[in-house]
Formats: structure tokens, sequence, C-alpha cells
């Protein structure tokens, strides 16, 4: 098991006391995590010491900064399993996923074609899809769960011969439940459609193979697994990027420019138009240094005693509602909930003041709430810093809630 003590000695934040003099029990993850310290270092020596514009110059710093930036994406396509030339950096995940669907989806998906995706998908992996499939004439299919979460098998069917694109979360960031990959592959490549893999909710827990995986494109964003915001990745299969069009227009993707014609630069670069965020980038490599140093297989054991204590806990709560699998072996450190009689929000107002950040809302994912007749719910999300105290914390206060809202 990892050393949470030692861990939190890296995050600052969760040390300081908040307005209320509460110190954070932060819950709230799977919307973004607070940084380490060997994170925020590595961003200040980039900043102090190789401040400069990527590909833009032959003086010192642009070079320094062209390593750095460079470096980066090396560093992380090595993580991945990929090449360096189909790592693209967008700005998160939601832009990855527009990218593929604007310079992938709507060049190949034709009127009769359909894509299929599943109710539980986030929006930045459903609404793209739902302008290719308006504009080009092609259906939108939904794959429906089970009550528990479970796909069903008949929806597999929905993949046929005229399926141009699946695309699915590889961990819901509602249910924290893992989808099965491998089958929807096999699936999708047996008829000759393309696998665009969201892994935002999944990246920062495990150890993430895109050849393994098998998937054609896979998104994630740094801010939910320890670095800064406003950094993300995009993995494409190569011969994938070289055929596409660009996503913008300007900058570094350029090759040369004339007055009626344009030509552009190689992959990566195509699709990186304009100044890079590279401390970003640099960010989210440091990041991948010190979730690999703690070790992936350690972060998902110490997440599932997490997980495991709080389902246990809110199974004991007669009013308590819980969304999908109540198997903590199917649960990745996203457990949401509704209380009865409480609204999310007021679920998550009253637990604030107690100094518990969970989150409340939909979670950007309307067409999974209305599938599940809960528009809205309170979830919580752990990470590696995360401890048995703050969860045993968790579940003796939340009872107050109810009777801070004068029910039994």
């Amino acid at each position: 098991m990892i050393n949470t003590e030692r861990i939190r000695q890296d995050f600052p934040l969760l040390q300081r006391p908040l307005p209320n003099g509460k110190l954070p029990v932060y819950f709230d993850n799977a919307a973004t995590t607070q940084r380490p310290l060997p994170v925020l270092q590595a961003t200040e020596n980039y900043i102090l010491t190789r401040n400069g514009n990527p590909h833009r110059g032959a003086h010192y710093l642009a070079t320094a900064a062209s390593q750095a930036y460079d470096g980066a994406r090396e560093r992380i396509a090595r993580s991945i399993g990929a090449q360096p030339e189909e790592v693209i950096f967008t700005r998160n995940a939601t832009e990855s996923l527009n990218l593929v669907a604007a310079c992938y989806g709507a060049e190949q998906v034709r009127a009769g074609d359909n894509i299929v995706i599943t109710v539980a998908e986030h929006h930045a992996n459903l609404v793209p899809w739902q302008r290719v499939a308006r504009r080009n004439g092609a259906e939108l299919r939904y794959m429906y769960l089970t009550e528990d979460g479970h796909f069903r098998q008949e929806d597999f069917a929905k993949i046929d011969a005229r399926t141009k694109i699946v695309g699915f979360a590889q961990v819901s960031n509602v249910l924290g439940m893992y989808v099965p990959v491998a089958e929807l592959t096999r699936r999708a490549h047996a008829v000759g459609a393309k696998v665009v893999l969201d892994g935002a909710q999944s990246a920062p827990h495990m150890a993430i193979n895109v050849r393994e995986l098998d998937c054609d494109f896979f998104a994630f964003s740094g801010h939910k697994m320890l670095a800064a915001q406003g950094i993300g990745v995009l993995y494409g299969r190569r011969e994938l990027l070289e055929a596409m069009p660009p996503f913008l227009l300007g900058g570094d993707m350029i090759e040369y420019v004339r007055e009626q014609d344009t030509t552009f630069n190689e992959v990566p670069h195509k699709f990186e138009a304009g100044t890079p965020n590279a401390e970003g980038a640099v960010s989210l490599a440091a990041a991948f240094d010190y979730l690999e140093t703690v070790g992936w297989d350690e972060i998902a054991a110490h997440e599932a005693v997490l997980t495991e204590m709080a389902l246990a806990g809110l199974q004991r709560l007669p009013y308590v509602r819980l969304l999908g699998s109540t198997d903590p072996r199917e649960k990745y450190g996203v457990i949401a909930f509704l209380v009865e009689g409480v609204h999310p929000h007021d679920v998550a107002t009253i637990l604030d003041s107690y100094g518990i950040a969970v989150r409340s809302g939909h979670h950007c994912a309307q067409p999974l709430g209305a599938f599940y007749d809960a528009p809205a719910s309170t979830r919580l999300s752990f990470y590696l810093y995360n401890t048995e105290e703050e969860v045993e914390y968790f579940l003796k206060t939340l009872p107050n809630v109810r009777k801070l809202m004068g029910l039994a």
C-alpha cells in the first residue's frame, strides 16, 4: 500500500485550512486534481530557466523551450505506448474529442452510416457526434445499460456494417465502471469502424497502453492526473492522423503559405496551431513521473480500499441510492449517489460547510441522468492522497445533511 502520509506532504493545499477553518477533504478528483510539489517545481523551473516560444527562434531560450516541449511529448508517448508523432497536445480531453469528430468523423461519416456511443458518455464524447450525425445525415445510436450499470447484450448488435465510429469512455465519470473495451473494440474493428476512447477518467488511475487497448484514438486531460489545467492529449494512429485535415489553422501547423494556398506541417504539428502550452506539457510529463514513481498498481489498490469503505458505509444508510454497480470491484474511485429528500446541490453545500468537497449536478452526462431518472446526483471521487480517515469522516458527516434539512 502507498504511504498517504508521505504523499500528502507533497500537496500543500491539502494542509491549508479553508476559509471556514476546516482542512479540505477533497473528494472531487474526477473534476480536477491537486498538484504535487514536484509537478509545480518542474513547471516553475521551465518558466524560470527555459521560457521561450517552442519551434520559433534560433536563440537559446527558444531552443531550450523546444527541447522541453518535445521532450515532454516523448515522455508521455513512452508512458502510453505510442510514438511521439502520434501524441497531439490539446487543451483537454474535450478538445481532443472535438478534434476527432471534426477532422475524422465529419470527413468519413456519410449519409446512411451510423455512429455508436453509450448513454453514459460525457457530453464531450456525445455532443460532437450529434453534430456529425446531423450534418452528415447519419444515425446516432446509443447502447443502454442495466440498472446496475452493465451493458445489455442485445445492444452490441447496434455495431453493424454501417457503423463508422464507436465512441465510449474507458471508465464512466458517473458510474466509475470500466466498460468492456476489448469486446467493443473487437466488434468495431470487425466491421471496419474506428474506436474513439475517452480516457479522461481512466488515465489518472491505471497504466495505459494504446497498442494493447487497440483503439484508434485516445483522449485524456492533464488536470485530472496532477498536471496543470489547459493541457490535454490526443493519441491517434499515425496513418489516420496523416490522412486527416488540420483542426485549427495558423502558426506552427503550416509548412508553407502562398497567397492562394497552403501546405501543412507533418504530424503531430499539423494539429497544434499557434503558440503551445509548453509549461502545461512539462507539468504533464512531470505528473507521469510522479504517478509512475508511486506505482499504478499501488494507486489502484489504495483507491479500491477507499471505494469499498465508502460503498459499504453508504449502503448502510437506507435513504441513499447508489447509481450503477454496488460491487466495489467494479468501481474505479468514483461513486455517484442520491440522498432521499435532499437535492444534490444541498448535499454538496452542507458537506462543504464541514470541509468536504464533492461534486453535485449532472456531471456533464445528462442522457445518463435521464436514463436513470436522476437528473442530478452527488459524486465522490478519490485519488492517491485521500485517506481512510477522510472516508470515515465523510460517512460520519453525511447523516447530518438530512438532519439539517429537517428530515429524520
